[in-house]
């Protein structure tokens, strides 16, 4: 099913047609030109820009509707600062915003000195355990009762502020089933999902929003390293993988749970030299993942030895 929405800016098609030239050119994203208007491809998504003598309109076409609702507060906040205000045909003002589901905390039980792992529970939670890995998670701020965001009647969503205002740190689904889904947090000081975790949430109602971010590389000889920020991602993955995979950590051995006695796992001291002393072969996929500069190291080795954007992934998990 196909889900569809249209709106207009009665002024200026040209700046609404430049913002969007330039949003498409910042994310890397396709941006063509048909005979009759300008089409943005993102999130398996389409908008299209219909400029007249009057003004532009706007067509946005998803297959799911929280996509169709995401993108359309973001062609808002686009236009918006440009000091044009489309108006769309239809607008769920009042919803929360796209992709957010509450769910339950339904058990919070350590798996290691590291590690804690949360199960929570509801109806669509299913939608979180297939294809893209990663959620946020808000949390409220303690002693504060909960405040969601939610679509204003602009299209855009609106975020809670001040003391209101929403914890929102990206979590793993590492384990699903029918109406539940479970993700790992690993504890730091400092953290204010440690201190969540740590003072028994079993019962509260949280909220959560995604699905976001990759999945598994469609790569018969994949090579995977991170920290314990990834290893809930690395743990997917090993299950998930179509072909050959090997995995390398930094972190502690009781740390990794199941994955002590995997053979494809091995403990490293450090993750970019580990990186470098890999003997990279034709058709391999790199997956790299942990602190900000060893990301940014992992990916300057990577394309010195010639790997191209597609061949590899390295991201900041922290920083």
């Amino acid at each position: 099913m196909l889900h569809q929405t249209r709106g207009r800016i009665t002024r200026d098609n040209g700046a609404a047609i430049d913002a969007l030239k330039k949003r498409a050119a910042e994310w890397e994203v396709p941006l063509t030109q048909e005979a009759a208007g300008f089409c943005f491809h993102v999130w398996n998504s389409k908008a299209t820009l219909y400029p007249d003598e009057t003004g532009v309109t706007i067509e946005i076409s998803s297959p799911e509707h929280r996509l169709l609702q995401t993108l359309q507060g973001s062609l808002t906040e686009l236009f918006e600062e440009c000091l044009l205000c489309p108006k769309w045909d239809e607008v769920a003002e009042g919803a929360l915003a796209p992709g957010m589901s509450l769910m339950q905390v339904a058990s919070v039980t350590r798996r290691s000195p590291g590690f804690t792992r949360v199960r929570l529970e509801g109806h669509d939670a299913e939608r979180f355990g297939g294809g893209s890995y990663h959620f946020r998670l808000l949390i409220p701020r303690k002693g504060r009762p909960p405040c969601w965001p939610r679509i204003a009647a602009s299209g855009r969503t609106v975020w809670p502020e001040g003391d209101d205002a929403l914890h929102r740190p990206v979590y793993t689904t590492v384990a699903y089933g029918q109406n539940w889904i479970e993700f790992d947090i690993f504890e730091h000081k400092g953290s204010p999902t440690s201190a969540w975790v740590a003072e028994d949430p079993t019962g509260r109602t949280i909220g959560i929003i995604g699905p976001g971010g990759g999945g598994c590389p469609d790569s018969n000889n994949l090579f995977l390293f991170g920290d314990e920020t990834a290893l809930p991602a690395i743990i997917r993955m090993l299950q998930e993988a179509p072909g050959k995979v090997r995995a390398f950590i930094q972190a502690r051995r009781e740390d990794l749970c199941e994955l002590a006695a995997d053979e494809r796992v091995s403990i490293v001291t450090d993750l970019v030299p580990a990186l470098e002393a890999l003997e990279l072969c034709d058709g391999a996929h790199v997956w790299f993942a942990g602190y900000a500069d060893q990301a940014r190291a992992a990916r300057t080795y990577l394309t010195s030895q010639g790997l191209q954007k597609r061949d590899f992934t390295a991201a900041a998990y922290w920083n």
